[in-house]
């Protein structure tokens, strides 16, 4: 019987998962059945072991323990997201990136914003910038980021010098301009791009699964990967438990410096005096936006019950 073998998935469809193995070799395998009785999921980024059935055919046996996990996407082990967000069709919707942000943030994942189409709105650029610059974020922004601009050079660049060994995944809404970043920073690459609707000022779906590339691939050394993804707009925090509303204060990294200076020791940081949080807020130190962010997920986590949550 063939020795068991270790991997990294970097692509599933229909229940077949696509494995890298360090030789460079790709084995497409599926899993093993007693993970749908367990109700496990392979995910794309999860290192796998690789065994054999009866019949001589690979089969994922075993999957390592994750350093963190996305539900939507279904994504394992990431270390960077790239938060793209559109100065204008469509304006970029705060609290759809706050909410990736917060469950970034809580699975210890970096996220950097991206700032596309400022060409069509520089106003809304600035203000994005302002906010997550204020906030501590990097930021890049960009107008149409083409092989040769300075924006699209400099966020190569910073791949390059910082992620080749990293797992890192591109996240956007659809017509933000996310496969079209990716395919100008990475010419190997060949992502489907739709345009934008002109009726509802939403892009049209042109991803359809995960998918891990190699950095090594893309910009020419690392062991790493860089993942395109469908998106992030299912990030429902009443059907999903993503956290408890205790350790929401801590995914706004804003206000890391305030708390434990409230009045009140149990301070919500909504609306109590002697809130250290609200009176950074009054003094422009904590951008509005992302205040306005934390208390609807806030709200959202007091009344959920935690027999309603899903993995």
């Amino acid at each position: 019987m063939p020795e068991i073998i270790m991997g990294r998935i970097v692509k599933g469809v229909g229940g077949l998962y696509e494995t890298a193995l360090e030789s460079g070799e790709r084995v497409s395998c599926r899993a093993k059945g007693a993970f749908r009785h367990d109700d496990i999921k392979p995910y794309v980024g999860d290192v796998v072991n690789i065994g054999y059935d009866d019949a001589g055919n690979p089969v994922i046996s075993e999957i390592k323990e994750r350093k963190n996990s996305l539900i939507r996407p279904p994504l394992a082990n990431l270390d960077v997201i790239f938060v793209v967000l559109s100065a204008k069709n469509p304006t970029a919707d705060l609290l759809t990136a706050d909410k990736l942000i917060a469950i970034a943030e809580h699975n210890g994942i970096e996220p950097i914003i991206v700032i596309s189409k400022r060409d069509l709105d520089s106003k809304n650029a600035d203000k994005i910038k302002e906010i997550y610059e204020k906030c501590g974020f990097t930021v890049f922004d960009s107008e149409l980021c083409t092989e040769n601009s300075v924006e699209c050079r400099g966020i190569y660049d910073f791949i390059k010098e910082n992620l080749s060994d990293k797992i890192s995944a591109f996240a956007g809404a659809s017509g933000a301009g996310k496969s079209t970043l990716m395919n100008s920073l990475f010419k190997s690459l060949v992502i489907a791009t739709g345009d934008v609707s002109r009726k509802i000022g939403r892009g049209r779906h042109t991803t359809r699964h995960v998918e891990l590339f190699p950095m090594s691939e893309l910009v020419g050394e690392g062991n790493g990967f860089f993942a395109d993804t469908p998106g992030f707009t299912m990030l429902d925090f009443v059907r999903f438990d993503f956290f408890d509303k205790e350790d929401l204060p801590s995914t706004f990294r804003e206000f890391s410096e305030y708390i434990g200076n409230c009045k009140y020791t149990k301070c919500t940081h909504t609306k109590e005096e002697g809130c250290a949080v609200l009176d950074a807020l009054r003094k422009g130190k904590v951008p509005r936006s992302r205040h306005e962010s934390y208390v609807d997920l806030f709200n959202i986590l007091k009344e959920k019950h935690k027999w309603d949550n899903k993995q």
